[in-house]
């Protein structure tokens, strides 16, 4: 798509932090040069055209107390629909991701989830209900020793 210099303008603000503000696409407006309702009529088409999923806050999880992560890769096997099982992983509610990726040489799993908790023993939790749920029992976790990086793709 093409973006006028506007439209790449407030785009490059939307995808940051918004204004702690009662009218932030207002705000976002004025320091871009363009109207509230262009704005929102930018967002409106985007979403439309599906290049925008969805809009909302994000949830600092280490400093909302969810202090444990456990990436978890999972290998199906041989009658296991990996499909299914994705849309099970993905729908439980510590699971901030959920990827289904090819498997290669001696590297066999092709699901990967990203689990967060309060506790170790929380995330080894959720790890045996998805057993229990998908029927799929191989699987590695590796929980995070630190956070490097964490950060949004920024397009603009």
């Amino acid at each position: 798509m093409e973006f006028t210099p506007s439209e790449r303008q407030v785009l490059r603000m939307v995808q940051g932090t918004l204004p702690d503000s009662a009218t932030p696409y207002a705000d976002i407006a004025r320091a871009a040069g363009v109207t509230e309702e262009e704005v929102l009529a930018l967002l409106r088409r985007l979403k439309k055209g599906g290049q925008i999923r969805r809009f909302g806050a994000t949830l600092r999880h280490q400093q909302a107390g969810y202090g444990f992560n456990a990436m978890v890769v999972w290998y199906v096997e041989d009658g296991v629909d990996e499909d299914a099982a994705g849309r099970i992983m993905a729908a439980q509610p510590e699971i901030s991701h959920c990827y289904l990726r090819r498997n290669c040489l001696d590297w066999p799993y092709s699901l990967y989830t990203m689990i967060h908790g309060r506790t170790q023993d929380e995330c080894l939790e959720v790890v045996r209900r998805i057993q229990e749920l998908t029927g799929v029992t191989q699987y590695d976790i590796l929980f995070s020793d630190k956070e490097l990086k964490k950060t949004s793709m920024e397009y603009f």
